[in-house]
């Protein structure tokens, strides 16, 4: 179930934070609760990028980033990520999170975000998003002129250049192996 206690709490508690500069860092505590969980009683990979919204959301409301999408009739949408777990996350442990966008190229926005916890870096995704209309991808130069900002990115560190480069030789749709079910019903490909 999505957080939506929680997610409106972190609206609530930043709605007068003073507002940040399009690449300044959005910083939030949160818990790690019971239904948080995954069998080894620790923070669920899956749940950890649910939680994630928790400190993306609010960052794009301090920068002014969801007032441009309202006003402009856009939208936004993960197109991608890639987390690296380090240190575990276990039930009722504070954590600290931080969220941030690096900068854009003609499609997406990235930005990363990672998770804190006794000064160790437990966890840290890399996230690709698109800007959403009508007509398709909202260019992130466009987003940025609306916001009265420069269109022009800051350089992409090497290593998202290069999570850009790879994901890109990734083949989409991706080849499916050959499947045992010929089950009429199946929602796969012949």
């Amino acid at each position: 179930m999505y957080p939506i206690l929680r997610f409106a709490k972190e609206m609530l508690i930043w709605r007068r934070a003073p507002p940040l500069g399009p690449l300044d860092p959005h910083v939030s505590t949160h818990r790690c609760w019971p239904w948080d969980l995954d069998p080894w009683i620790e923070l669920n990979n899956g749940r950890t990028l649910t939680l994630y919204d928790l400190g993306r959301i609010p960052m794009a409301a301090r920068t002014g980033v969801i007032g441009i999408l309202r006003k402009n009739g856009w939208g936004i949408t993960v197109a991608g990520n890639s987390v690296r777990y380090r240190r575990r996350i276990r039930g009722f442990d504070r954590f600290t999170m931080v969220s941030r966008t690096i900068g854009w190229d003609a499609r997406f926005l990235y930005m990363e975000q990672s998770m804190w916890r006794r000064g160790e870096c437990c966890n840290h995704m890399l996230l690709r998003a698109a800007i959403t209309s009508e007509q398709g991808i909202v260019a992130p130069a466009q987003v940025m002129q609306a916001a009265g900002l420069s269109p022009e990115s800051p350089d992409l560190p090497d290593w998202v250049q290069a999570w850009i480069a790879a994901d890109g030789l990734r083949p989409w749709p991706p080849a499916l192996p050959a499947l045992a079910s010929t089950d009429p019903k199946d929602d796969l490909p012949a």
